[in-house]
């Protein structure tokens, strides 16, 4: 008997319908002889009405009832699951977060979880019942409702899966696992059959949209298997594991392709210790991740500095570095939100030479000029301009040969 913990996203119970799927294949399992635990998402499109509704109220509406307000959705699908289950005969229960105590920080909007209480889970496993979680959200000290930010629900399925020890945390979802791009933007992707986690820890913070990168680092820290899998199709999907052998001998595992990012420069910058702490901290207090950064080399004791942040925080950082660059007396600040960032990520890439010459050379070929470039051991990003973005993704795709043969076959 195995324990696996399931996570149906937004897609798998968008309707009633594919509710009772879900239903059906949560009972397949149980019948099988595993023990279950079930994390939900919002049903497809819920949370973004809930999201605009909010913005409706107000311009800027207060964090702590956004949170109490976005994070109905998914007690709406974890109600409906459980009440299908018991129509199936199959005994059920639905939980909130705050009711099995999944104990996050303060951070409204984009809280931590800090542990994850499992002794009712383990007494409902016990006496036979299938607990259905509300994922994306918990609970802070106070008792407040927290969401865990977009994509929240895969980091509760690895949480709980952690916690209880699980066997896999299966992630199902409308796609049949992880790509070596965007099949949207490349016709010739394909499907990856295993990955490591930091070579999808990579993919998913350079805009790969199959997992939340916090569900990944989770599942990195506790050694929890992740099967990334279609809730529509029996097929085996991708397994996201420990890294071996045969896993570092493949160059280059995928290609990401991210265009909600924007780019903003300060000019003339002083040279002098202290001064990048004072535009990057007011950023990193109001909780904006920043991306790439580089600075030019010093001319004349004043340089350049140059780094991405996420659209959606575009606004606020930029009214922010204004108003730091106004204190260092900064000459002007610039800003781009017509760009888009390009990766290559693969675990083979740490012991191969030539692999950026090989990048830079293919966009070279199709007259793609580079803005920014960022590296690490798995990795290399270049933003270049957004109309570029989709070409480059189709171009490093087949320049590294992830057009052609398997990748990563079961032994």
């Amino acid at each position: 008997m195995a324990l696996i913990v399931q996570k149906y996203g937004g897609t798998s119970v968008g309707d009633l319908s594919r509710i009772r799927n879900v239903a059906r294949r949560v009972a397949k399992t149980r019948q099988e002889g595993n023990d279950v635990v079930v994390v939900v998402s919002a049903m497809a499109g819920e949370t973004d009405r809930l999201i605009q509704l909010a913005y409706q109220a107000s311009d800027n509406p207060d964090l702590r009832e956004y949170d109490a307000l976005i994070s109905t959705g998914e007690q709406v699908s974890m109600a409906l699951l459980a009440i299908t289950l018991h129509a199936m005969g199959v005994p059920s229960k639905s939980f909130l977060g705050p009711q099995l105590r999944i104990i996050t920080d303060n951070a409204f909007a984009k809280a931590r979880i800090q542990r994850v209480e499992i002794k009712r889970l383990r007494q409902e496993l016990k006496a036979g019942i299938i607990p259905i979680v509300a994922g994306f959200q918990g609970v802070d000290k106070n008792g407040n409702i927290t969401t865990l930010g977009r994509g929240g629900s895969d980091t509760t399925g690895v949480a709980l899966a952690a916690a209880l020890k699980a066997d896999v945390c299966e992630i199902y979802t409308d796609v049949e696992g992880v790509y070596t791009t965007d099949p949207n933007i490349c016709p010739e992707a394909r499907k990856i059959s295993r990955i490591t986690y930091d070579e999808m820890m990579e993919m998913a913070s350079l805009g790969a949209k199959v997992l939340q990168i916090r569900s990944v680092e989770f599942a990195k820290k506790y050694n929890v298997p992740i099967h990334v899998r279609s809730s529509f199709s029996e097929k085996s999907g991708t397994f996201i594991i420990k890294e071996d052998e045969k896993m570092e001998r493949v160059l280059v595992s995928g290609v990401t392709y991210n265009k909600n990012e924007a780019r903003i420069t300060v000019v003339r910058v002083p040279d002098k210790p202290g001064i990048a702490s004072r535009i990057f901290t007011p950023i990193s207090d109001a909780n904006i991740l920043v991306d790439m950064i580089i600075q030019n080399n010093s001319a004349d004791g004043y340089t350049d500095l140059t780094f991405t942040v996420p659209k959606a925080d575009f606004k606020k950082a930029l009214k922010l570095v204004k108003k730091a660059a106004e204190e260092i007396k900064a000459q002007e600040v610039l800003a781009d939100e017509n760009i888009a960032k390009v990766s290559i990520v693969g675990a083979g890439m740490v012991s191969h030479a030539g692999v950026a010459s090989k990048m830079f050379t293919a966009l070279a070929k199709e007259n793609i000029n580079i803005l920014m470039i960022s590296t690490s051991e798995i990795k290399i990003s270049c933003v270049v301009d957004a109309k570029y973005g989709e070409l480059a993704a189709r171009v490093l795709h087949q320049a590294f040969g992830l057009d052609k043969g398997e990748l990563r076959k079961e032994p």
